[in-house]
């Protein structure tokens, strides 16, 4: 049996990175750590750039977005629809050098940086809430994981969970990365070193190609009719490549949906 946790409900971002962001901002404001710039800089590959774009907008405060060069041009014009600057960078990809250069950016400007890559508000918001949420869910109708299918990006979601859930069943717990050379959206190698993943007892890590991504998010869509998004799809894909080493009750986390990646998808379709 398999479920999913559909993160594209949340109201800001449509992802599950609304929870991190609104637990970092919070938390915060009620240190004070904002009250004298009122200006935040974040590194972010898409969706907590819109989530901390628009909780930024009603707490009044100024957002700066630090985007790698892969940035679908759907996320910075959403950016954008939200009032945030948008710095579009040369990084590939988010690894540690891009925060160390957002990080002293905002010292520069005398900015803050939340940065949610190693602040631990960041595995807070899913150990506390994403994961709980998830259990309270499946105990409603007598459910318990089995096993747990999530990507691999900041890895705050994904060790929070498997934290919460391995302290209270004998869950397994399969982590999804991109393959060697691919990019998927949300999701990252292991050799960016994800702070909390590497403790976080995860059980095995498959790897997605961009178009088993793609390919995923389509079968969900003809099947059941929703739109994923491509982390999502990846999650599809590690659940066809392990269903047969995993059996019982499975739980997918489906962090956003698929409009931000038209573009990917028409690509795709186009080329055949």
């Amino acid at each position: 049996m398999y479920f999913a946790k559909l993160e594209f409900f949340n109201p800001f971002s449509r992802s599950i990175k609304d929870r991190a962001v609104f637990n970092l901002v919070m938390n915060a404001l009620k240190r004070g750590d904002i009250d004298g710039t009122r200006r935040l800089f974040e590194a972010t590959s898409g969706n907590v750039g819109i989530s901390m774009a628009a909780i930024s907008n009603i707490f009044d405060v100024e957002f700066r977005a630090y985007l790698p060069k892969p940035t679908p041009d759907a996320t910075l014009t959403l950016l954008k629809v939200l009032g945030a600057e948008v710095v579009k960078t040369d990084f590939e990809v988010i690894d540690r050098e891009m925060i160390e250069f957002v990080r002293d950016e905002a010292g520069k400007a005398g900015a803050v940086n939340l940065n949610q890559f190693e602040n631990d508000d960041n595995f807070e918001a899913h150990y506390r809430y994403t994961a709980r949420e998830i259990d309270e869910q499946l105990r409603s109708i007598g459910e318990s994981p089995d096993v747990i299918i999530a990507g691999v990006g900041t890895s705050g979601h994904i060790a929070g969970i498997a934290k919460y859930f391995k302290e209270r069943y004998d869950t397994k717990v399969i982590g999804v990365v991109p393959a060697r050379g691919e990019k998927i959206p949300g999701i990252k190698r292991l050799e960016t070193r994800p702070k909390w993943f590497f403790d976080a007892g995860i059980d095995e890590v498959v790897e997605a190609t961009q178009r088993e991504a793609i390919e995923g998010s389509i079968q969900v869509a003809r099947r059941e009719g929703i739109l994923i998004g491509l982390s999502s799809g990846a999650v599809v894909s590690a659940l066809e490549k392990t269903r047969d080493r995993y059996p019982g009750t499975a739980i997918l986390i489906f962090p956003d949906d698929a409009f931000k990646y038209v573009e990917v998808f028409e690509k795709y379709l186009r080329e055949g």
